[in-house]
């Protein structure tokens, strides 16, 4: 690569191409950066309040409040010190922290300022002080204004449908949440708040192990093979969203792995958790498909009975069902469950007609969040690409 593809990024605008396109300058970020002093926030915050008062991390305000904030903020970026977080206000504002630094740079834009320190910022290395590192950081940029206007307003729509994406999922996911207080009994109660018509009977009151049946996993981890027949499911393998999360690691089939196939309708179920705040602890999978999976040690295969809908299972016992698990759990920094305590933890049961809507629902519901994640996935993955490629 010469010189001139050096100091030229790879995507440009049409106008910027050509023989005598301009060079980007190099400089460290020490070498162009200002900071703004500013006193840190200290007062209480409320909901009530014109300015925003602005903290570290990903969620920038922590509240409003009134008073004399900085007012000289629309080429500013605030750097989180600790947190490497990134923020551009859109009016005066105030600061929550002094780790809170208020940053702005001569002769640019400040949209894409904002692009230009997303572009070059540090990895997060604990909690240190991010700014020297940043400081330090080489940094290439065009003088020209015009392109600084276009990058930077192609980004700031971008980042806008990236949150108008991530504001749909979460609109969703809380409707999940409110559908699930309501779809199913409350404590106390056998009939939910919400049902489909047709359906008024109470619901009946079982134990788990009442209406399945169970077999444990074992540790199998010396007959894992990369080129091995089934899918392995172990603690690394239940995502957030209660779905498979495929981890590459595969089992060969023998007389052991034989025995701890997962077959469809079935469910399993991690027993333990990596921390203490139990974000994994109780999770279920559904499975699909037949002789694709086996399980490794600390899941249990649950199998539904007679009468026990897989989908409604696989909806409740990530719901309602989850939180009494975790009433149960032992340990400290890393906790478990036995599921000898599980499978005496109580539900409620409608017909299975009912429990088959009411499972064909949430199927619905999860794919279309599902899709949603996709996409914010992909949006996500393309403005990555693109700032790779449309700096240097």
């Amino acid at each position: 690569m010469n010189e001139k593809e050096k100091m030229q990024p790879k995507v440009r605008f049409r106008e910027f191409t050509g023989e005598n396109a301009p060079d980007w300058e190099e400089r460290k970020f020490k070498d162009i950066l200002k900071t703004h002093s500013f006193r840190s926030y200290l007062a209480g915050v409320s909901e009530d309040g014109e300015y925003e008062v602005i903290q570290q991390g990903d969620k920038p305000i922590v509240g409003y409040s009134d008073g004399e904030p900085f007012t000289d903020y629309k080429d500013i970026t605030l750097f989180g010190d600790h947190t490497v977080s990134l923020y551009k206000p859109k009016s005066p504002f105030f600061v929550a922290t002094d780790g809170v630094k208020i940053l702005s740079a001569d002769n640019f834009e400040g949209d894409y300022l904002y692009t230009t320190l997303e572009r070059y910022k540090p990895e997060p290395q604990g909690y240190k002080r991010h700014f020297t590192i940043l400081k330090n950081q080489d940094v290439w940029f065009t003088e020209n204004m015009e392109e600084q206007q276009k990058i930077g307003v192609f980004f700031k729509q971008l980042d806008d449908t990236i949150t108008l994406h991530q504001r749909k999922l979460e609109q969703l996911e809380q409707l999940k949440n409110t559908l699930l207080s309501k779809m199913f009994p409350k404590s106390g109660t056998n009939i939910p708040e919400i049902r489909f018509s047709g359906f008024t009977d109470a619901w009946e009151q079982r134990k788990l192990g009442e209406v399945s049946n169970h077999r444990g996993g074992t540790a199998i981890e010396k007959y894992f093979d990369d080129n091995g027949k089934y899918k392995v499911i172990s603690i690394g393998s239940y995502g957030l969203d209660s779905r498979y999360v495929d981890q590459g690691i595969r089992a060969h089939s023998n007389e052991i792995t034989d025995k701890r196939i997962v077959y469809a309708g079935e469910l399993t179920m991690i027993l333990n958790d990596k921390t203490a705040n139990g974000t994994i602890i109780g999770r279920t999978l559904l499975i699909e498909n037949d002789n694709e999976y086996v399980v490794n040690q600390r899941t249990e295969i649950i199998s539904p009975k007679e009468g026990f809908n897989s989908r409604f299972a696989y909806t409740l016992l990530n719901g309602p069902f989850r939180h009494k698990i975790k009433q149960v759990v032992q340990g400290g920094t890393q906790i478990y469950v036995n599921y000898s305590s599980v499978e005496k933890l109580t539900l409620y049961l409608p017909i299975i007609e009912e429990q088959k809507k009411v499972g064909v629902f949430f199927e619905k519901l999860d794919k279309l969040i599902t899709l949603h994640q996709r996409k914010l996935e992909q949006l996500k993955n393309l403005k990555q690409t693109l700032l790779n490629k449309m700096f240097i």
